[in-house]
């Protein structure tokens, strides 16, 4: 089924849980200026303007949605609760899936006032309708012709398939008394159509051919908060800003000229990728040439490989056989050289066991014996002398110790003037009595000095000495007030009681004149007492009394003199006493030392008692050692000659034993270079006896006849090697895993190279005839390769050039018909500016050369031109000119664009930001014109607008809608406001009363 539509115009709209738009059906006027203003929480944003003219290109089919790709931008357009509020986030839950529905109907029939079914609106599916409504359930009465309503149901999904499409005749809308209950009725209405193609509902991708026929019914230019990618909006600045290759996209994306681009731009992916194709076959036929020269190269070299091992096997064999022959000859001569040597050994043996013998009749024991009772016994004699003769010089040492002490004590004992112990400490005692009494005195007289001594300076000085320094310092003349009175005699007692103390002792006299000077002078001693013939100054108070100053100071003068001669008195009789305890002390020294005298020479006695005793002792010792020593030195002697005798049988033995050792070590290492031969190993090497191998050598040319093992060796090593570089010519070749462990563990040294050569041959040869047959293999493939590939060329060259006429084919007729689209543009462009007001317009395009770069898109440039008087020429758009006709001339190439897209059917025209760009003494001319052209050519015109634009566009607009929206709170709009003009006031009044119908029961 395909143009359900038809020539149906849209004429009512109703979204469901689409952004934050209200569910409130929304009736279209065909044909003229409809402009969608919002009023959000504070301004018109956020009442979802944006949301509801995309919504309604969705429904119309507009390309910019990519239909073909499955449309998932649409999804974007679901109630988000996150978006809608952000405190609703918490109440609301995002919706899944909505729906945009859409009443297409004929636009010239008569709009009479009825109220829907509760099939088809507000009451539960297959409730019957209330009393005189009409019988079909629709809105709006309309003849039963194939004219007739049908309602289209967009389901938007979350997840694939973004888009799903039912449709049934008639007026088909979700009423019912509050949001929540339209949206359940919106969902029940759904399940009760049918679904669109059988089994199945159709999606995205055939809307525009099941719905429209193909035809385009909208084109529009949406804002980036609905849309991701935006084409260029002639209307959102200054024409004059946007360059000519933005002009060309704004006009192909109004005249669907952008799948025709993608086209050309797919056959030049295609061109380009066929004549890569046709580049890949060729350097693959010349990479397999090469290739194919390079196997068969390494194919005759792994030929030549294989003569040159067979020729290093054959040399291998002729060392093996020389080694076997040489060895057998040097066995003979080692088996003679064995004999000897054995002989020479039993001889040796013979001589050893006669020395041995004779070694053995000397050692006997009871020499031996001897010797060691011999010198025990002298031992045992030795150690008693010493002893004796270290006990007595340890007597001698102690004796003389003590009679050194004596002269010492003697001289000590005569300072005791014959008085013992007792009596000389008792005097000792007595005389440090004496001088602690003395000690005592000498100190009560230092006291009393220092007294008389202190009583003297307070006298000389007075009680105001501080005063009368200072007052000295200053050049003050004064003098102390208690030293310039006499006190009598018998007064002066009293005198001290009265005159002791503050102020007295304190002041002192001064010259009236000097007063102030000496005030000044005394300022550092606070308390100071200044007397003068003008008064008396008080400045602080002081310590000490005198009177009578010279009386004071020869009375302390005596008492000072009388204190001396006592501490000197006291002075004396320390000294004596300190005398008199040194004496007593020297004479208890004595007494002591008298004492310790007779000690030492009782001690002294016995020493030499004990001296006398050892000294006998070894007198009589001595006479046994001598002979001990005699005996012990005879039986020495003979042992000594005894073991020199020894010792000459010991080195006889020696080199007996070193004759048969050599021997044996000559016969060890005759044995071992016999059985370093291995004869049996080289026999089974060559595979035979040594009899055939110095036949196989006989055998030999006379050229290689005389050759070594070594020689052999090195003409064997050199075919191997050439053979390997034959087989393997580069150094990274994929050589065997057993080949490579094999050629690993031979580096390092020519016998683990001779150890190994056997073996790597082998894995060689066997490497070598596996791979005989597959290389016979490979030269048949190579050469069906070389014709399969040249053929393979041919056809991808021949597709190229096929795929370069085809696009050239297709580039000319896409840039006849892009020609041909805009040449229509500027027709209608000319049309519609000599129509309204202008001299003409036109639009220049050159046909530019196509891009290279296949990926690229083929960038036309479109300059539109227009005359400025009558009879002048074209003006480009980008010279300068006054706003309004910029603006004017924007209008009518958006119009133009979208007339020549039509075909001659309805279209709807969607723009986002009606007018923003346009000045506000020209805003309302610029709306009345959208107006004029879309009621002239049958186009609707759908416009959203800012506040500012509102005042302009109310009353030059053929509708006007009015979204709503509070508060930030609130997630879903308010019911629009919606004015119809002039004879659609009627279609409007129906709906409102459809809308605000209470649902049925």
């Amino acid at each position: 089924m395909e143009n359900v539509v038809g020539d149906r115009v849209l004429i009512a709209v109703q979204a469901v849980n689409i952004s934050r738009l209200s569910t409130h059906p929304v009736p279209t006027v065909p044909g003229t200026l409809i402009v969608v203003a919002g009023a959000g929480p504070k301004d018109s944003n956020g009442a979802g303007k944006s949301s509801f003219i995309a919504s309604i290109t969705a429904l119309l089919g507009d390309e910019q949605w990519r239909f073909a790709s499955g449309a998932k931008a649409v999804s974007e357009l679901l109630f988000n609760a996150e978006l809608a509020s952000g405190a609703g986030a918490r109440q609301w839950a995002s919706a899944g899936h909505g729906y945009i529905v859409g009443v297409f109907g004929d636009p010239g029939i008569a709009a009479t006032p009825a109220d829907a079914d509760g099939g088809g609106a507000s009451s539960p599916a297959g409730a019957g309708g209330q009393e005189g409504e009409p019988a079909g359930g629709e809105l709006f009465e309309v003849p039963d012709t194939s004219g007739g309503a049908v309602t289209v149901w967009l389901r938007v999904n979350q997840e694939a398939p973004h888009l799903e499409i039912r449709w049934r005749d008639g007026v088909h809308l979700a009423a019912a008394a509050s949001e929540a209950e339209r949206v359940a009725r919106a969902d029940d209405i759904w399940a009760s159509l049918p679904r669109s193609a059988g089994r199945r509902d159709v999606v995205a991708r055939d809307l525009t051919k099941v719905l429209y026929g193909d035809r385009v019914r909208c084109v529009s230019f949406l804002s980036t908060s609905v849309r991701s990618k935006v084409a260029t909006n002639l209307l959102s600045q200054p024409l004059n800003e946007i360059s000519p290759e933005r002009v060309f996209e704004a006009i192909a994306a109004l005249t669907g000229l952008d799948s025709e681009l993608e086209q050309e731009r797919e056959a030049r992916r295609d061109e380009h990728a066929k004549r890569v194709r046709a580049a890949q076959a060729a350097e693959r036929l010349a990479e397999f040439e090469a290739e194919s020269k390079a196997l068969l190269a390494t194919f005759d070299r792994r030929d030549q490989a294989r003569i040159r091992l067979a020729d290093a096997l054959r040399c291998w064999r002729g060392r093996q056989a020389r080694k076997l022959a040489d060895a057998a000859a040097k066995d003979e001569s080692l088996a003679a050289e064995l004999g000897r040597h054995r002989v020479a050994g039993e001889a040796a043996g013979e001589a050893i066991a006669l020395v041995k013998a004779e070694i053995a009749t000397l050692r006997e024991d009871t020499l031996d014996r001897q010797v060691g009772e011999a010198r025990k016994a002298l031992a045992a004699l030795q150690a008693r002398a010493a002893k004796l003769e270290a006990d007595r010089a340890v007597a001698e040492n102690t004796a003389d110790g003590l009679r050194a002490r004596v002269p010492e004590l003697e001289e000590a004992r005569r300072f005791a003037d014959g008085r013992d112990v007792p009596a000389a400490e008792g005097e000792l005692r007595e005389a440090r009595l004496r001088l602690n009494e003395a000690l005592k005195a000498l100190g009560v007289a230092d006291r009393e000095v220092a007294d008389a001594q202190a009583a003297l300076d307070d006298a000389e000085g007075g009680p105001a000495a501080a005063q009368l320094n200072a007052l000295a310092t200053a050049g003050v003349p004064a003098t102390g007030l208690l030293d310039a009175l006499d006190v009598a005699e018998q007064a002066r007692d009293h005198a001290d009681a009265t005159l002791r103390g503050w102020p007295h002792e304190h002041a002192v006299i001064v010259d009236a004149v000097e007063l102030g000077a000496a005030a000044e002078a005394l300022a550092a001693l606070p308390g100071s007492v200044l007397v003068s013939a003008a008064g008396v100054s008080v400045v602080g108070a002081f310590d000490g009394v005198a009177t009578g100053r010279e009386a004071r100071i020869k009375a302390a003068e005596q008492r000072l003199n009388r204190a001396r001669d006592t501490q000197e008195s006291a002075a004396q009789a320390v000294r004596e006493g300190e005398e008199a305890v040194a004496e007593a002390q020297r004479r208890l020294d004595g007494a002591r030392a008298g004492v310790r005298l007779a000690e030492v020479e009782a001690q002294l006695a016995e020493r030499r008692a004990r001296l006398a005793e050892l000294a006998g002792a070894l007198e009589e010792v001595a006479p046994a050692v001598a002979e001990a020593e005699r005996q012990a030195g005879a039986l020495d002697f003979r042992a000594r000659t005894r073991d020199m005798e020894i010792e000459r049988l010991e080195g006889r033995r020696q080199r007996h034993e070193s004759d048969r050792a050599q021997a044996r070590d000559q016969q060890a290492r005759v044995t071992a270079e016999r059985e370093a031969l291995k004869l049996e190993a080289l026999a089974a090497d060559w595979g035979g006896a040594v009899d055939g191998a110095r036949e196989w050598l006989a055998a030999l040319p006379e050229e290689e006849r005389p050759r070594t093992a070594e020689e052999w060796w090195r003409v064997a090593e050199r075919h191997f090697d050439q053979a390997l570089r034959d087989t393997f010519p580069e150094e990274d070749a994929e050589i065997p895993e057993e080949l490579r462990f094999l050629l690993s563990e031979r580096g390092g040294s020519t016998a683990r190279e001779q150890a190994t050569f056997s073996a790597v041959c082998g894995v060689l040869a066997s490497y070598l005839r596996g791979q005989e047959e597959y290389e016979k293999h490979q030269r048949r493939q190579i050469e069906a390769q070389l014709v399969s590939r040249q053929r393979d060329l041919s056809a991808a060259d021949k597709g190229a050039e096929e795929a370069a006429q085809s696009t050239a084919v297709h580039r000319a007729a896409l840039s006849a018909a892009i020609k041909a689209r805009l040449t229509r543009v500027a027709e209608e462009f000319e049309k519609l500016d000599t129509s309204y007001g202008g001299y003409g317009a036109t639009l220049e395009f050159p046909v530019p050369p196509a891009p290279a770069d296949p990926e690229q898109r083929w960038q036309w440039r479109v300059t539109p031109k227009w005359r400025r008087g009558e009879g002048q020429g074209y003006v480009p758009y980008n010279r300068r000119a006054n706003t309004a006709l910029m603006d004017e001339k924007a209008v009518k190439l958006v119009c133009a664009a979208a007339i020549a897209s039509s075909g001659g059917g309805h279209l709807c025209l969607v723009l986002d930001e009606l007018g923003r760009n346009l000045g506000k003494e020209h805003r309302r001319e610029a709306v009345a014109l959208f107006r004029r052209i879309g009621e002239t050519y049958g186009i609707t015109v759908i416009g959203a607008l800012q506040d500012d634009m509102e005042p302009y566009a109310i009353d030059a607009c053929g509708q006007y809608v009015k979204l709503r929206r509070s508060s930030d709170a609130m997630p879903y709009n308010e019911p629009p406001v919606i004015v119809g003009h002039d004879r659609h006031a009627e279609r409007v009044r129906a709906l409102a009363a459809y809308v605000e119908r209470p649902a049925t029961v």
